[in-house]
């Protein structure tokens, strides 16, 4: 199979190239006309050919609470959005991904309800250090914590004492501590006013719970040497310590979502729900100054912290912002969420690729054949429209539930068609692929 065009992101440049697909791999990336007469070939005309994205945060809950969302549901999104590989979160599911038989549940679950490569994180929560060399040599590479409680008893918060026993583990190892950084003490300071007020759930998470949590997990991290990532920047305040500690030579890389990068808290209504999340939306200048780190560099990735719930779980009769659950579903629209707010702002093409292709696969380990699209890379890849918009409907999302605060507004990029690993898994509005993994 062929797959060509005249905006094909391949090798690094952007322009006319044929890619060719051979067992799920791609075999030459050649000149736009280099074909031969038996091949297979997909024109992509004017379109934009891109790796496919690769997405390092995503909960998709299953198994345990598979009523919030499974591996079905999730991949067809990811697929229908251009992602082609997620990350699974350690937490929402039942068992928590914390020890070597939790991570053998997780992939049984997984197996036959997946349309995408899909990988796991394992989890850092108190007394499972002996767990992290295992959960390792079963494959995995990234390991997340908290520093405040997750919102669910199966994955309790870590100290500063849980972390110096189980981040010289993690060194040993050459893996990645993936650190939901706030710090509890800010917050429950915080909790008063009415619970219907965005503006009382914003002060309840402070950005100073952000910064002291980061300031916390780089000090560690220059103590102990371990790789550090923090997940969900929400805070412009937090970016000048993650420069510094670059400086300095401590590894660490960072990311923001999409929701950050796309609302601001002076826009959220009161009583809507559907925008919590944590930590949570911020001010415009905030917003701004995110945007200003993506494009520098200063921020490494985007990735979407999916995390959807039951509808009922969001509250929204009541608005009741302290009690509802938070998370944002935004596995879908993460595409055209980032472009439509990036174009806008100096967002290239190639750069939205660094930020949603070759960071992520670096940050999982598999940038050796993911994230590019290149000679003996995995043959993932989407063609999509950079101009067409996008209307969201939440009723036609393909996650699991009906709820986002995405819903109703008009974006910028439509994805049109999904390769993973040279399958057809998304074309023209639906799913074309059968469970395959």
């Amino acid at each position: 199979m062929i797959i060509r065009g005249t905006r094909v992101l391949a090798n690094g440049r952007l322009g006319p190239s044929a890619i060719h697909v051979l067992y799920g791999v791609i075999s030459a990336v050649t000149e736009f006309g280099e074909t031969r007469g038996d091949d297979d070939i997909i024109e992509a005309g004017d379109d934009v050919v891109m790796p496919g994205l690769v997405d390092t945060h995503v909960h998709v809950n299953e198994p345990g609470r598979t009523e919030w969302e499974g591996f079905t549901s999730a991949t067809h999104a990811a697929a229908a959005g251009g992602i082609t590989t997620i990350y699974d979160m350690p937490l929402n599911s039942i068992p928590a991904t914390t020890s070597v038989r939790a991570l053998a549940a997780k992939r049984d679950a997984a197996a036959g309800n997946c349309i995408i490569d899909v990988g796991f994180i394992g989890g850092v929560v108190p007394g499972n250090a002996n767990e992290l060399e295992g959960l390792h040599a079963q494959g995995i590479r990234l390991f997340k914590c908290f520093l405040v409680p997750s919102g669910v008893e199966e994955f309790p918060a870590v100290t500063e004492t849980d972390l110096r026993i189980a981040m010289p583990v993690l060194r040993r190892l050459d893996a990645t501590l993936m650190v939901h950084a706030e710090l509890p003490g800010h917050i429950n300071a915080a909790l008063h006013g009415d619970p219907r007020r965005y503006r009382t759930y914003l002060a309840s998470r402070p950005a100073s719970a952000e910064t002291e949590a980061i300031a916390l997990i780089i000090r560690l991290a220059a103590e102990l040497g371990t790789r550090v990532h923090i997940v969900h920047v929400s805070s412009a305040a937090s970016l000048p310590q993650i420069r510094e500690a670059r400086q300095r030579g401590i590894r660490i890389t960072c990311e923001t979502c999409p929701h950050y990068l796309t609302f601001a808290a002076e826009e959220i209504p009161d009583g809507a729900t559907q925008f919590k999340c944590a930590p949570p939306i911020r001010s415009r200048a905030d917003r701004e100054l995110l945007w200003d780190a993506v494009l520098t560099g200063d921020i490494d990735m985007i990735a979407s912290d999916h995390s959807p719930c039951p509808p009922g779980m969001k509250l929204r009769e009541t608005g009741d912002f302290l009690h509802a659950w938070g998370g944002i579903a935004s596995l879908q629209v993460s595409l055209p969420s980032v472009w439509h707010e990036g174009r806008k702002r100096g967002l290239t093409v190639d750069r939205l690729a660094r930020l949603m292709c070759e960071a992520p696969a670096q940050l999982a380990g598999v940038s050796e054949r993911k994230g590019r699209l290149a000679q003996g890379f995995d043959a993932d890849l989407f063609i999509w429209q950079p101009d067409a918009p996008v209307a969201v409907n939440a009723a036609t999302l393909y996650h699991r539930h009906a709820v986002s605060p995405y819903d109703g507004l008009t974006l910028t990029g439509s994805v049109t068609a999904t390769f993973a690993r040279g399958n057809a898994v998304f074309h023209d509005g639906r799913i074309t692929a059968s469970i395959r993994a």
